[in-house]
């Protein structure tokens, strides 16, 4: 059953007929009765919009297109927050908004709303998208990853009534909408080297941005923050850069590698971080499994700790990516 301050809202907005507000909590009707399983009667409530053949789809709604395919990828979240090492402001305020969305009734009793729009932004390689499936993993909501090759199309209008289908799709269901590389799509309608149909784009996204209920989590994430447009900015209430990591965090991601072996690695953790100072997160990783890949391949007489050197030596001295003259400030690290 709908929740009485629901239905009174409804009323509210049918009477005066503000029919965006009307979508909205038809909407958010939906997805409780959805993560109530009562999934027949949510769609019901959301065919329910359609007028006339057209408005808001059913929410198993799929959108294929003969050429470009599925423009959102589902993902099962297996990450945890706890599995990561972040920055203790940033951990805090993704803690925050996990604790306001799974309290998201209180906060509605005193007419307010959970925060549910997130821009990550910071150098490649450093947890973005990590952290964005540990946080639909906390919240126990899909992952939604928008791929962009189906949804920039080549024609007049294309990509902004592709981005409104995707819109109208995931805004009746609790879920996590992750768009990575936001520059991609995002940016700065001044810049003029862009066309008028990229300014049109970015209007559009930023419109269906605001539309979305609370009960889907918005999380935007970007390389080039100083090259996103400026009203994209104030759109988010949280606004977290996840910096490269500092050497006790490197240290403290090789001890849990160790530990995850169950043996020594013939350097410590903290001998392995200042040896690989400045790499990032993803190439730790890299680093971790291309000493497993050897290690499992020397089994049953495998030696660990020389297989680690080895390994040593050579990311030591391989071929370093040129670093970017473009990072600029990401302004504001953290709005509450």
């Amino acid at each position: 059953m709908a929740r009485a301050d629901l239905l009174v809202d409804l009323v509210k907005a049918g009477s005066r007929g503000d029919r965006a507000a009307f979508v909205r909590l038809v909407e958010s009707m939906a997805a409780e009765e959805r993560a109530n399983n009562h999934s027949l009667l949510a769609d019901r409530l959301v065919q329910g919009l359609q007028v006339n053949g057209q408005g808001r789809k059913p929410l198993g709604f799929q959108f294929p297109d003969e050429k470009t395919g599925e423009p959102l990828h589902e993902v099962v979240p297996r990450r945890s927050l706890d599995s990561l090492i972040l920055p203790d402001v940033v951990g805090g305020a993704c803690r925050e908004l996990v604790e306001e969305q799974h309290r998201c009734d209180l906060l509605r009793s005193y007419s307010l709303e959970p925060r549910h729009r997130v821009l990550l932004a910071g150098p490649p390689g450093n947890g973005k998208t990590s952290l964005a499936e540990a946080i639909a993993e906390a919240l126990m909501v899909p992952l939604l990853v928008v791929r962009y090759e189906a949804v920039i199309g080549s024609f007049l209008g294309e990509t902004s009534q592709r981005l409104r289908r995707i819109f109208d799709h995931v805004g009746s269901r609790r879920c996590l909408l992750f768009f990575d590389e936001f520059d991609t799509v995002g940016k700065e309608r001044g810049d003029t080297h862009e066309t008028g149909e990229i300014k049109r784009v970015v209007s559009t996204l930023l419109m269906q941005i605001d539309a979305l209920p609370s009960h889907v989590v918005t999380i935007v994430a970007s390389n080039h923050p100083e090259l996103l447009d400026r009203a994209v900015w104030r759109r988010f209430q949280l606004r977290l850069e996840l910096p490269a990591p500092t050497q006790p965090m490197l240290e403290a991601w090789f001890r849990r590698f160790q530990d995850r072996l169950d043996q020594p690695l013939g350097l410590t953790p903290r001998s392995l971080a200042t040896r690989l100072s400045g790499l990032s997160f993803a190439e730790a990783e890299q680093f971790a499994e291309d000493v497993l890949r050897r290690h499992v391949l020397a089994l049953p007489d495998s030696d660990l700790k020389q297989i680690v050197k080895t390994r040593l030596g050579i990311w030591q001295h391989r071929f370093a990516a040129p670093e970017s003259s473009s990072a600029g400030s990401t302004g504001e690290r953290t709005a509450e």
